[in-house]
This record gives structure tokens, C-alpha cells and sequence, in this order.
């Protein structure tokens, strides 16, 4: 048994990585829909560093002041691109479509990192892969037009494709900030500061940002007004910017990218039973077909 533990730990990470964003995202869809996405991006990179901070010192791990230039290039730009602007344009999608349909298309993160590679590093698809890409969007269109007439008469046509168009903004910087990270975490580097980085890089940005509109006292007074939305962000903080992005680190660390995100890819088989009872959401066939094809175009990608 430990032997299994051992030799698929990168495979077991990605798995356990999936479970941890579906909650993540049921949280912070919860904590996002009373404060906003804004204020949920600012509060949970804040949060997620103090718990990385107390975990490096609970495990008695030095944190990574003599980090390599390159490394830490590296590790900023995935932070950057990964957390600071894919998420932000991921939880604005769970605030106007919810977790379902954000994570959903949030699967096409492996795909567009497949193109990408394609196109700029010449890595070449074979034809089950080029399979896999078009069930996969195949898919994901198949379940954002089944449930885009109950869903858009809900909050609107406008504001739903909208959502949809944020969600596929996160996916692309998943995307980016896997490859990215990828490129950081050579040798023997902690995924536990490799995370630590990331979080510290995207928030620097994103409050430089907020430093600058003024907002950072408006943030603190709207999280003051809604206590329980600050518990969903700490909730939602330790599954996901703490655990989940540092089991995901573990994932790619220790097994192929592809097999890492097909096995995260999986959140939106697990949301379907999470959006029906806590988001009293109501869905045919149809969506749970497309889900799963999306799912398994995503499988195809990577493991033909």
C-alpha cells in the first residue's frame, strides 16, 4: 500500500487537488455573491499567505529567501497571470453563472495549455488528441446552451454569457500559470513555497492595484458589513489557495502535466451533486452528458 501511495502520489494529489476546488469554489461562490469578486480575490490571497507562512514554520520549513532568479521569475509570473488575473476573472464568473458552469469551462484549462504549446513551442497534437480538444469544447457547448435558457432567464442572457466569457478568462490563465510554474519547480524545490511565492507575487499586484484605486479601506468596511462572507473566504482560503494550489503543485511536480490536469479537470462531475442540492439548481440529461464528454474529451487529450 505504501508502495501505491509512493509511486502515484503525483496522480493522487491531482485527485485529492479536485475535491479541494469544488469545495473551494462552492465557498467562494458563497463568500463572492455578498461582498464581490473583488474583494474575494484581495482577502483570500492575504489569508492563503498567512496559513503558507504557518504551515512553513509548523513543518519547520525555511522559507525560500535564497530562491533562484529564474525560479523565482518563474513562480511570480505563474502567481501574476495564474492567481491575481485568471482568478479574478474566475470568481466574477462564480458570482454571476456559479460554480458549475465556472469550473466547467474551467476545464478547458488543459486544452488551451495544449494549444498554446502547440502553436508557440511547436509540440504537435496527433489526431486523438485534436479527438479530445473538440469532444471536450463539443462538450462544454453542449451543457453553457442547455442551460442557457433556464440560467440566462434566471439572471439575464447578457449577464450570463458574460460569466461564461470570465470563466473561459480563468481558464486561460490556469492555463498560463501551470506552464509557468512548471518551468519553476525543477529539482527538489517545495511545492509548499513554490505556492508561498505564487500567493505573494499575486497579491503585491493585485493590491498595488487596489492601493491605487483607493479601494483598500472600502474593502475592509465591506468585509466588516458581512461576517459570514469572511468566514466562506477563510473556509474557501484553506481548501484552495493553501491546500488546493499546493497539492496541484504536487501534482505537476511529480507526474506529467497532462495527466495532473486531466485528473483536476474533474470539479464539474463533482459540482453537479453540490449545485443541485446547495444551489437548488435544476438540470436535465443533457447537462450531465455534456459534462461528463467535456470530461472525457479532456482524458483523450492527455491520455492517448
Amino acid at each position: 500500500m505504501t508502495d501505491f501511495f509512493t509511486t502515484n502520489i503525483g496522480e493522487l494529489a491531482a485527485l485529492i487537488t479536485s475535491f479541494l476546488w469544488a469545495v473551494t469554489s462552492t465557498l467562494f461562490t458563497l463568500g463572492g455573491r455578498q461582498v464581490g469578486s473583488a474583494v474575494l480575490n484581495r482577502v483570500r490571497l492575504l489569508l492563503a499567505i498567512l496559513l503558507l507562512l504557518a504551515a512553513h514554520l509548523i513543518l519547520r520549513q525555511p522559507l525560500p529567501m535564497d530562491i533562484s532568479t529564474d525560479r523565482l521569475f518563474w513562480l511570480s509570473l505563474s502567481g501574476m497571470v495564474g492567481l491575481a488575473l485568471g482568478d479574478a476573472f474566475l470568481f466574477r464568473a462564480f458570482v454571476l453563472v456559479g460554480p458549475r458552469i465556472s469550473m466547467l469551462v474551467m476545464s478547458l484549462a488543459p486544452v488551451i495549455g495544449a494549444v498554446l504549446a502547440w502553436w508557440f513551442l511547436g509540440e504537435r497534437l496527433s489526431a486523438g488528441q485534436i479527438f479530445g480538444v473538440l469532444l471536450t469544447l463539443g462538450g462544454i457547448a453542449w451543457v453553457v446552451a442547455a442551460s442557457s435558457s433556464r440560467d440566462g432567464d434566471k439572471i439575464g442572457r447578457r449577464n450570463y454569457l458574460i460569466g461564461v466569457l470570465f470563466a473561459l478568462g480563468g481558464a486561460t490563465g490556469q492555463a498560463v500559470g501551470l506552464v509557468t510554474a512548471k518551468q519553476g519547480l525543477y529539482g527538489d524545490f517545495s511545492a509548499l513555497s513554490g505556492t508561498l511565492v505564487r500567493m505573494v507575487a499575486a497579491a503585491v499586484v493585485l493590491w498595488l492595484v487596489t492601493l491605487f484605486q483607493r479601494q483598500v479601506f472600502p474593502t475592509f468596511v465591506q468585509l466588516s458589513k458581512h461576517r459570514r462572507a469572511l468566514r466562506y473566504i477563510f473556509a474557501g482560503a484553506v481548501t484552495g489557495p493553501f491546500l488546493g494550489v499546493t497539492f496541484s503543485l504536487i501534482a505537476v511536480q511529480n507526474t506529467a502535466v497532462g495527466i495532473a490536469s486531466t485528473l483536476m479537470a474533474l470539479p464539474p462531475v463533482i459540482l453537479l451533486p453540490v449545485s443541485y442540492f446547495v444551489f437548488e439548481e435544476r438540470f436535465g440529461w443533457q447537462v450531465v452528458l455534456g459534462t461528463l464528454v467535456a470530461i472525457g474529451g479532456v482524458a483523450i487529450l492527455f491520455l492517448v
